[in-house]
């Protein structure tokens, strides 16, 4: 890592974003982003991280929990076939967004939990693999199913083969111990995003959801496909989503006509009828008969619920969408549409604040008013934690812009600086040395770099064009954190970005620093050839920068690469009669 200097009155130097006394960060991030003329500011499962010794907690329960399922006997039959001992290894719900597949997939997976077919535990994976912001890709995936079998950070592989290969070991272990263990992979894109994730034990099963029909000839998988309910099985659902939270509500027997009209304005596809019974079930006084006049009104919309576009997104899920975004109170439609400037797949409360430049417990409100209207929704439960459906996503960022949109991204992206640069500084701190209060220890930077990782590597890409000088901060405070935590891919595709930024701003030291961290990482992946040319640029710009403590460390860095090498290609059984000094010059 280079070196750099630290501390809050630092980053207010290079930011110009000082706090006067009284004031918290919160404040002042706000304050900057109003007073600037030159803004600067602007993604498996959730990581786990476990320290201390002994064996690391293992996560084999982990499935979601399961929800009321309508009108998919069958379905839930097939599935459950499917799972059986003498079932298929991998198979795969698909079909259009919105239809179910994640709610029948977790419902199968939880009666065969209850029939005993996996007491080696069950594992869960969210693969985003349509989200905007980017899919979570097999080395990451890997990971997090790694740590939930046990695996601490410190024995995660470095490379994807041998991650798939640790994991595959470890579920071949856990079945002579314990029995079958069953994976849930939600939402892959691709089969690339699935294939390590296929278990070799034949006792173990794979079980993943897709709007693609996933075949591939090195992916055999058994497609179970699903299409919309029908008619009754559509009113019931919004009947018992009622009947739920108001057992007495007498509306859907004294209006069944209204009911089967919203049913079939809806297309009868499950996450179409969900909001529209949080609309009914918002409004307790809202006869269906309105609501259903509200669906027929939309023309638009309903010429959308027939259409289905090439990569199968049904606009029937838009139309929806629309009718739940329009009965909004204009302040939490306002909220709404700036939640899609968030580049990654969820966000804080606090986060959410910043974008509307509101107090957080206000904010809280309006996020649970969101949530309760069906388009976003708190994960974990009560976790402080927010995450919209990638279509609803989308949805919000092509809704017309709010006059402040710019200000609120700054707001944002200065926020996500600050307190990366502040978790860092917590990181990089030798023990005495004074560190930032905005956290209280190192393990709560820690906790917070965990949480926001998927935002904080996703902004990098989505700002790097309009914010360069920010993007080259924020990766510079992310890479002794990726590094020290062996999310490498992470740090290869921050440290490319941070490059390209620092060649854009003409920076020589930004550009040495970016080079040095790619080295790192690259060198961590095995890939020595372009660590070692990596490192090599950055030890001649040092050098022409009369750098030499930063140079000292880019030579180290690199004797230690050459060595690797080495010894790798020795193992291999690639001997070569080489000799490389110890204090290699630029020109080398």
């Amino acid at each position: 890592m280079t070196s750099r200097s630290r501390g809050p009155e630092a980053l207010g130097e290079r930011y110009g974003s000082g706090e006067p006394d009284g004031q918290g960060p919160h404040d002042g991030v706000r304050q900057w982003a109003r007073a600037s003329d030159h803004g600067q500011v602007h993604q498996a499962g959730r990581d786990q991280h476990f320290w201390g010794s002994g064996p690391a907690p293992q996560a084999t329960a982990s499935l979601p929990p399961d929800r009321p399922l309508t009108g998919r006997k069958e379905r839930t039959d097939t599935l459950l076939a499917a799972l059986a001992p003498d079932g298929a290894s991998t198979t795969v719900v698909t079909g259009l967004p919105g239809v179910g597949k994640t709610v029948l997939a977790l419902h199968a997976a939880h009666r065969a939990v209850e029939r005993g077919r996996f007491p080696g535990g069950t594992l869960y994976v969210h693969l985003r693999g349509y989200d905007p912001a980017g899919a979570v890709g097999p080395e990451q995936a890997l990971e997090s199913l790694l740590r939930a079998l046990g695996v601490r950070d410190k024995d995660l592989p470095p490379t994807v083969e041998e991650q798939a290969g640790l994991y595959r070991s470890e579920l071949n272990r856990r079945a002579e111990r314990h029995g079958a263990v069953l994976i849930v992979a939600d939402d892959a894109s691709s089969p690339g995003q699935l294939r390590h994730l296929v278990p070799a034990h034949p006792a173990h099963r794979l079980l993943a959801t897709s709007r693609d029909a996933l075949t591939a000839p090195d992916f055999p998988a058994r497609l179970v496909s699903l299409d919309e309910l029908d008619t009754e099985s559509a009113t019931e659902l919004i009947a018992v989503a009622l009947a739920r939270v108001s057992p007495g509500d007498p509306r859907t027997g004294e209006e069944a006509g209204a009911l089967e009209r919203v049913a079939e304005y809806c297309g009868r596809l499950p996450l179409a009828l969900t909001i529209a019974a949080a609309l009914l079930t918002d409004d307790p006084g809202l006869p269906i008969t309105a609501l259903a006049g509200d669906l027929a009104d939309a023309r638009t919309r309903l010429k959308r619920l027939q259409h289905e576009d090439g990569d199968g997104r049904s606009l029937a899920v838009e139309a929806a969408f629309g009718l739940s975004y329009h009965r909004l109170k204009a302040r939490d439609a306002r909220l709404f549409r700036l939640l899609s400037l968030n580049p990654g797949p969820d966000l804080s409360t606090k986060a959410a604040a910043l974008l509307s430049d509101q107090e957080e417990r206000e904010t809280r409100t309006g996020l649970a008013t969101l949530a309760r209207a069906g388009l976003i929704n708190e994960q974990p439960p009560r976790s402080g934690r927010w995450r919209a459906h990638d279509l609803i996503r989308l949805y919000a960022a092509e809704l017309p812009e709010e006059e402040d949109e710019k200000e609120a991204l700054k707001r944002l992206l200065m926020y996500y600086t600050i307190t990366c640069d502040a978790a860092d500084d917590h990181l990089r701190a030798l023990p005495g040395q004074p560190v930032p209060e905005l956290f209280l220890n190192r393990a709560a930077a820690l906790t917070w770099l965990d949480a926001e990782r998927a935002n904080l590597t996703a902004t990098v890409p989505h700002a790097v064009t309009d914010y360069p000088q920010v993007i080259a901060r924020l990766a510079e405070c992310l890479s002794v954190y990726l590094l020290q935590h062996r999310h490498f891919h992470d740090a290869l595709a921050v440290n490319e970005y941070a490059l390209t930024a620092a060649r854009e701003l003409g920076s020589r030291h930004g550009e040495a620093a970016a080079l040095n961290n790619l080295g790192n990482a690259l060198r961590e992946v095995q890939r020595y050839d372009d660590a070692i040319h990596a490192l090599d640029q950055a030890i001649a710009i040092f050098g022409d920068l009369d750098d030499r403590y930063n140079e000292d460390l880019a030579r180290s860095t690199l004797d230690a690469t050459l060595l690797e090498m080495q010894e790798d290609r020795e193992r291999r059984g690639w001997r070569r009669w080489f000799r490389w000094g110890r204090s290699r010059g630029p020109e080398a």
